[in-house]
């Protein structure tokens, strides 16, 4: 009875699920909160602006040594410092003075702007399709709760439909064959056992229940004080009756 009664509830389940959903993409490897990109690009854009007037400036005032020394090391403090080796190439460069290796530097320098302007816009990108997925997935994760929800609900509606028509079949019986002394309460019992799932599912359900047990919280404080009552008023035998018979 127990394996039949589990092998429809899953039926009955299973017929009012919804088909599953298409599977979600794949979240990239980026941050969900833009204020964590764009902060962050607010401040390197600042850094880059800096510099590149503070190069402005020293290019515009060649003639000027103390302003190129300036500007130079205003430059320099929105920046990390360079490793040695760095240093000694740029400083190799600027004693050969090269136009040609000006020219590969330069190249060298616009494409890997390029190369890194692209990875950032990368970035933006991946952070934003990353918060899109990772809305998708709360989406769907308050979807299968909700679902989950409702499949125990029709489950626990099924099990009280079931009981209750057990009952009533039972209670049927018994009236036919053992009077309604014992077939009627059964047929009751079944009808009740039916209507559980409509009584909790009512709007007014939370307010019976507690009417309810204030009510039956109230009877059994008045039954008990009737009982002190009766105990404290109830008359104490006579002497004459205590007295045992004289022989």
């Amino acid at each position: 009875m127990r394996l039949l009664l589990a092998i429809a509830v899953l039926a009955l389940a299973g017929c009012k699920s919804k088909p599953a959903d298409a599977p979600l993409p794949v979240q990239p490897p980026a941050p969900t909160k833009p204020d964590a990109v764009q902060t962050l690009g607010k401040d390197l854009d600042k850094t880059d602006h800096r510099v590149g007037a503070a190069l402005v400036a020293i290019e515009k005032n060649a003639d000027k040594p103390k302003v190129v020394v300036a500007e130079s090391r205003l430059a320099q403090s929105y920046l990390p410092p360079p490793p040695e080796a760095d240093v000694a190439f740029a400083v190799a460069r600027a004693t050969k003075a090269d136009p040609i290796d000006y020219a590969k530097q330069m190249e060298f320098g616009r494409k890997l702007a390029t190369a890194v302007n692209k990875a950032w816009e990368k970035l933006e990108a991946d952070q934003k399709e990353a918060a899109r997925v990772s809305q998708l997935k709360d989406a769907r994760i308050v979807e299968l709760t909700k679902e989950v929800e409702r499949v125990k609900k029709d489950a626990s509606a099924q099990t009280w439909t079931l009981v209750g028509a057990g009952l009533a079949v039972t209670g049927a019986l018994c009236l036919a064959f053992l009077g309604p002394r014992i077939g009627l309460p059964l047929l009751l019992c079944g009808a009740f056992c039916g209507s559980v799932p409509f009584i909790i599912d009512s709007p007014w359900f939370e307010y019976a229940a507690g009417a309810t047990l204030v009510i039956s919280c109230g009877l059994g404080l008045w039954w008990l004080a009737d009982k002190v009552r009766d105990s404290v008023n109830k008359p104490s035998p006579s002497e004459d009756e205590q007295a045992p018979p004289q022989v």
